[in-house]
């Protein structure tokens, strides 16, 4: 599985970006795919995932300000992200596995990362 992440940048606080993430390789439709970030001397935290039945769950930090969603046809992960917020601003990561989990160490294919941040 390969993930590629694209779509970060710097953007004035209340503003949106949508990051992507390009996902080829084995059975990816049949996967759980999540968003998770990392700043700066922080751990990384679980965005948001969205399983192979179509189910989400969020972080409450962004709950209501992300959208995570998939282009089934393009094989293509999204992170809608509005209202964003200065202690959005880390390094997003897309990532696969078989089954879903807020825990980072359960999943085995990640993308490169993107950089947001938020000012």
């Amino acid at each position: 599985v390969q993930l590629v992440e694209s779509g970060g940048g710097s953007v004035q606080a209340g503003g949106s970006l949508r990051l992507s993430c390009a996902a080829s390789g084995s059975n990816i439709d049949n996967r759980c795919m999540g968003w998770f970030r990392q700043a700066p001397g922080s751990e990384r935290e679980m965005i948001a995932t969205l399983d192979s039945d179509g189910s989400t769950t969020y972080a409450d930090s962004v709950k209501g300000r992300f959208t995570i969603f998939k282009d089934n046809a393009k094989d293509i992960l999204y992170l809608q992200m509005s209202r964003l917020k200065p202690e959005d601003t880390a390094t997003y990561y897309c990532a696969a596995e078989r089954l879903c989990s807020e825990l980072g160490d359960e999943y085995n294919y990640w993308g490169q990362g993107t950089q947001v941040t938020v000012s």
